[in-house]
């Protein structure tokens, strides 16, 4: 296996839309999911179907993708 490659994917909960919206700039991917597992999972086809033409030189085996997540917080229900 080759070195790792990270991407990061940009995560922010839309309360409006009640999902996730992500992006990732090194890919480009972006997308809107439910959960965060869902986005990650839409972000993970779409950079494995990309990688070819925007990144040739990247082992499709070495790429890990992490999520930075920002949400809002919310006070705990009693």
């Amino acid at each position: 296996m080759s070195r790792p490659v990270i991407f990061t994917i940009s995560a922010a909960w839309d309360d409006e839309a009640s999902v996730w919206s992500g992006h990732c700039d090194d890919i480009p991917a972006a997308a809107d999911a439910p959960t965060l597992d869902e986005l990650l999972d839409k972000i993970s086809a779409m950079a494995l179907d990309l990688l070819p033409d925007n990144h040739p030189d990247i082992d499709p085996q070495s790429l890990f993708l992490q999520i930075t997540a920002l949400r809002e917080a919310e006070p705990a229900t009693s």
